[in-house]
């Protein structure tokens, strides 16, 4: 099996070099995730896709919709598959469809050179996350803030019934003292219609969002509160288009993406914080 055994920048790409040795795939994703982190400031995206004709998306959309009618539709442009589109599900991943609509597939997309795979997707996400997060107003998310400076600042997506969002929460107050801000929004990962959704959104409903979202964390019997005009099923839409599948997924401010539960120590070493 493949292993990963270098990461490096090349030619304004993230590329990951395999050679044939023994190793797992969990091993090469994580060694991936630690490439992203390392090297994603050096990153030049590409230009966006360009546009199909707006009758030609208006097509496909309401081809697509027709047989879904519970899922909405939006043709993001050209895919870098020769003949196929890039067609956003609102909420969910990206489809790759063949431009007469007839065909689709969804996944990861690699480029592959003789000796890289690139993930050309979560090239562009990087430079629509950095740029959303530049700009994106902060008072819809449960924020904890250092009571000194911050130093650094990561934006979660979290559920409240998955066991690793519980565990780096139990990591925050570590995480403020070394300076670092966590900015939460939701994501829960059952869908809008269930109990995941009405716990989180109780804590976003919550007149001390903080303490209540800590509270049912920690497994507490918090009674249902779902107010009118809470942001959850915004975040969790949003989530959906920014690449996330899971939980935790965690957002640094220069648009890179860290899937999964990382602990206080290893933040300190990315951001090089004492």
């Amino acid at each position: 099996m493949a292993a990963l055994t270098v990461c490096e920048h090349h030619r304004d790409k993230f590329v990951i070099n395999l050679s044939l040795k023994r190793g797992s795939i969990k091993a090469l994703f994580a060694a991936a995730v630690l490439c992203l982190v390392t090297l994603a400031s050096a990153v030049t995206v590409a230009a966006e896709p360009s546009k199909p004709s707006k009758d030609t998306a208006a097509e496909l959309e309401k081809r697509f919709s027709q047989v879904r009618p519970d899922l909405s539709f939006t043709v993001l442009g050209e895919a870098l598959v020769p003949g196929f589109y890039e067609v956003q599900i609102q909420g969910g991943p990206v489809l790759y469809v063949s431009h007469d609509g007839n065909y689709f597939f969804d996944g990861s997309l690699y480029q592959v050179t003789a000796s890289q795979f690139v993930d050309v997707r979560d090239l562009a996400l990087i430079k629509r996350r950095r740029d959303l997060f530049a700009t994106r107003r902060t008072d819809d998310m449960i924020i904890f803030k250092p009571e000194g400076e911050t130093k650094a600042i990561i934006n979660v997506f979290t559920d409240v019934d998955c066991g690793y969002c519980r565990k780096l929460h139990k990591e925050v107050p570590e995480l403020m003292a070394m300076g670092v801000e966590v900015r939460y929004l939701a994501y829960p990962r059952a869908g809008i219609d269930s109990d995941s959704f009405r716990k989180i959104a109780t804590a976003w409903c919550a007149k001390s969002p903080q303490e209540t979202l800590t509270d049912i964390k920690n497994g507490d019997n918090v009674p249902f509160n779902v107010c009118s005009g809470n942001p959850v099923a915004e975040h969790y839409r949003l989530g959906g288009e920014l690449g996330v599948t899971g939980t935790p997924a965690i957002v640094l401010m220069d648009g890179t993406m860290i899937p999964g539960y990382q602990t206080a120590k290893a933040f300190a070493k990315m951001f090089g914080l004492k």
